[in-house]
């Protein structure tokens, strides 16, 4: 008897052996990113049958992008920040009660979809509650200086706020299960919500991870990042609110 092993075939195989990842919901925020939003959606697509993309207030033509695609949109009627985005979508995905595992992914085409699909690979296959994606475990193309230190100095922060211990605090891209996407809670609208993840993870005790990512800063991604001033300004907010509520 003999066996073919050609490119096709193996091809054929996997796409027959590869679940298709019904049990996941990639959480998309999106705000004012109508010229990529549509290619990065697609992408995800290929991958993860379940996207949903909040509009977050959206000035530009990016909900009519989404709504080219097959991902479900949820829209904010005023831009309420990254944190309220990554909620309203989360909560989206709780109801469906086949879900398993939830993806947070930027809309701007800095994450990869393969490092995605590895991360919910590896979280299958563990009993870790969540996978925090590490740039500086992986790659980071095309980052400035100056953000990568202001990305460690986060780093030093975030041990001493939360007492989580991570390579990137900051990473966008994350992996968790049900069991703390139904107590994560995220209260910041802006992006302090990636020290808010921090503290409800120790909070709750919760068993974690990191993976290696790849980012690739675009001159399109880099002219929508966090400006430094405005880091420093959410580094104070996440102190005051750590005071207020005595945590």
């Amino acid at each position: 008897m003999s066996t073919r092993n050609t490119s096709e075939d193996r091809d054929l195989l996997e796409s027959a052996a590869v679940p298709q990842n019904e049990d996941v919901w990639v959480v998309m925020p999106c705000y004012n990113e109508a010229v990529v939003v549509r290619d990065v959606v697609t992408d995800v697509l290929k991958h993860f049958p379940n996207v949903v993309v909040v509009d977050d207030g959206s000035t530009d033509d990016s909900a009519a992008e989404v709504r080219a695609t097959a991902a479900r949109l949820v829209q904010h009627s005023i831009n309420l920040g990254a944190g309220a985005a990554y909620q309203t979508g989360i909560d989206f995905a709780l109801r469906d009660p086949d879900a398993q595992f939830f993806v947070t992914f930027d809309a701007d085409g800095q994450h990869s979809v393969d490092d995605a699909g590895a991360m919910v690979r590896h979280l299958r296959d563990v009993e870790t509650e969540v996978l925090i994606g590490s740039r500086f475990l992986g790659s980071a193309d095309g980052m400035t200086a100056s953000r990568r230190v202001l990305l460690k100095a986060a780093i030093v922060f975030e041990r001493l706020t939360s007492g989580i211990a991570l390579t990137d605090a900051h990473q966008g891209l994350r992996v968790f299960r049900r069991s703390f996407a139904r107590v994560l809670d995220l209260k910041s609208h802006d992006m302090s919500w990636a020290s808010e993840f921090l503290t409800r993870m120790a909070q709750h005790n919760t068993t974690y991870a990191e993976f290696p990512v790849h980012i690739r800063y675009s001159e399109y991604s880099r002219s929508k990042g966090q400006r430094s001033i405005n880091s420093v300004n959410i580094g104070l907010d996440v102190l005051v609110d750590k005071l207020l509520r005595g945590r």
